[in-house]
């Protein structure tokens, strides 16, 4: 199949060459002109696209002409409001239709549950007033109007794995919340859950993408120190904070198995 990869990023990259080694013609994109030319380079077919929310680049057209178009483009909340991501998603769409773009998958995340202290699953019902991430859900939405039973979103957990080490963002600090179930997935396993919805024609889904087991975040912050040589928490706070728990097992019924089942077992470059 023709597969587009809109963001060659973490998950992005890792993605393209696994498609590509499996015999699908992949083109990619990238915001950063040094990485396009590093791309090309090595032999990555990738053009410049943005989104700044209106598009802009060099030869992207051809992102659209595509059998499957994959959407990873994070929202930037810490620096744009809601509306921003809204937008680009807009484009998107524009530009998939304007193309002949066949099916979309949407990069989401599980951050648009909000946290109710229970197990989150795909059929939760989720609003504009319940939603913990307003900019995903619209996005959601939209593209689910547009595109119906030839869309699948995936809800990542967070994204771990290799040089991305939950416990050493909160080394040493004091207050970090412990007590919460750790929602995460790793790297790979994110890139092969992409990869088995398109090898099993998974359209018209919306799936979790979690590793099964939740071990307390304070368990993993403190398994990494311990394994990795770098100082925990200083401190945690009190665990009167509400929580979630997200469910993978609707994509596990499908027959997906995640080869790292428990954040406690990621493996981490030192």
């Amino acid at each position: 199949m023709d597969i587009s990869i809109l963001g060659l990023g973490w998950i992005g990259e890792p993605l393209y060459m696994s498609l590509r080694k499996n015999g699908h013609a992949v083109i990619g994109s990238t915001t950063n002109r040094e990485k396009w030319l590093e791309f090309r380079n090595r032999g990555v077919d990738a053009c410049l696209f943005e989104l700044g929310p209106e598009p802009k680049g060099e030869g992207y057209e051809r992102l659209f002409d595509t059998d499957i178009l994959y959407i990873n483009i994070p929202p930037s909340r810490r620096t744009k409001p809601d509306s921003f991501h809204i937008d680009q998603i807009k484009h998107v769409n524009i530009l998939a239709k304007q193309g002949d773009t066949k099916r979309v998958i949407y990069v989401s995340a599980t951050s648009v549950y909000p946290n109710r202290n229970q197990v989150a699953m795909e059929e939760d019902p989720l609003t504009e007033s319940t939603t913990a991430n307003p900019a995903l859900f619209h996005a959601e939405q939209i593209l689910r109007k547009q595109w119906g039973d030839q869309l699948t979103i995936i809800r990542f957990g967070g994204l771990l794995g290799d040089n991305r080490v939950p416990g050493r963002y909160f080394s040493g600090k004091s207050g970090v919340v412990g007590h919460a179930p750790a929602n995460y997935v790793y790297r790979f396993d994110a890139v092969r859950a992409v990869e088995w919805v398109i090898s099993k024609g998974l359209w018209g889904e919306v799936f979790n993408v979690v590793a099964p087991e939740h071990p307390v975040k304070s368990a993993v912050y403190e398994s990494n120190a311990a394994s990795l040589g770098f100082d925990p928490p200083a401190s945690y706070a009190p665990p009167d904070e509400s929580w979630k728990e997200i469910s993978p097992q609707k994509i596990m019924v499908s027959g997906f198995r995640f080869e790292y089942p428990n954040p406690l077992s990621f493996p981490y470059l030192r």
